[in-house]
């Protein structure tokens, strides 16, 4: 696939001699399965290793949990400028922290940073579950700490479950200025009839706010055996939804290489979007990210 050119809306790095809590400690299964081949180091050489066989323009390295955010922020903004990618990244703070005020305006200083994440995943099932509370959308010091994020220039990444996507919409509606892109396609977990219709009501409930952007990313997290037919659905309802101008792909990388190569997921969304126009697919595959977080590498030409 030389000729797919496309920029990485959402990739990780990972280098262990700095602390990832959730890479330590008693191997475990989650729902993202066995997280003992994630615990590695993972450069950017690997990186550009996996994603040989596309022609890379530009990436968006989002957060990877990181014991030391700001550590993490300043390391992605050295890599930055020593090499083409990661080119711009997408920082962590806990909204519900006393301190994010400060914190966000911190992360917000490196040139690197465009966004910020605070994973918000709620579910009763523990293997599930990122946080032990479901409402904190609704937190009067979570929203104070996410009404910051428009003045110092920055997008936010939403992380939530299906069930949570109502939710997502209010906040879109409450903070119209700020850039929202929510991640992972709202991670559909269920695949019976009545869960994949509840995920398309919810994600069209959020797709009717115009500030929102839409990654179709990570799966495979959800679907460890993956095909082109099974993803087919979700990949375009989410196109449907939110259109090629406000959807972009990311690869989930080194998460999603648990469960296929970078070349097959990137061949899937190829064969999966070859009834787009060409500027819809140049949107999806590069465009879309590119402008969402002002990176400014400019649309590709073919």
């Amino acid at each position: 696939m030389p000729e797919l050119q496309i920029v990485d809306a959402h990739h990780h790095l990972t280098d262990l001699s700095r602390s990832y809590p959730w890479l330590e400690g008693p191997p475990t299964t989650r729902y993202h399965g066995d997280d003992l081949p994630l615990r590695r180091d993972y450069d950017v050489d690997d990186y550009l290793e996996d994603a040989r066989d596309v022609t890379l323009l530009a990436s968006v390295h989002v957060e990877n949990g990181a014991a030391d955010a700001l550590a993490e922020t300043a390391w992605i903004d050295r890599l930055s400028r020593e090499r083409r990618v990661p080119t711009v990244h997408v920082a962590h703070v806990d909204l519900l922290r006393p301190d994010a005020a400060r914190l966000l305006e911190e992360h917000a200083a490196f040139p690197v940073t465009r966004g910020i994440r605070d994973i918000l995943n709620w579910h009763p099932d523990p293997v599930y579950t990122h946080r032990d509370r479901g409402d904190i959308m609704r937190d009067p010091a979570w929203l104070a700490a996410f009404g910051r994020l428009e003045g110092l220039g920055l997008s936010f990444d939403l992380q939530v479950f299906p069930s949570q996507l109502h939710d997502a919409a209010a906040l879109a509606a409450r903070f119209p200025g700020t850039a929202i892109v929510l991640d992972h396609a709202g991670m559909p977990i269920g695949r019976d009839r009545e869960a994949v219709a509840a995920w398309r009501a919810g994600m069209r409930a959020v797709a009717a706010h115009p500030g929102v952007t839409v990654k179709i990313s990570a799966l495979g997290t959800n679907d460890h055996a993956w095909t082109r037919e099974s993803i087919r659905p979700f990949v375009l309802d989410t196109l449907e939804a939110f259109g090629a101008e406000r959807t972009m792909f990311g690869s989930n990388f080194p998460v999603d290489g648990l469960y296929g190569t970078y070349s097959d997921l990137y061949a899937a969304f190829d064969a999966l979007t070859s009834e787009l126009s060409p500027a819809e697919r140049r949107a999806v595959f590069a465009g879309t990210a590119d402008r969402f977080y002002r990176i400014g590498v400019g649309a590709p030409t073919t």
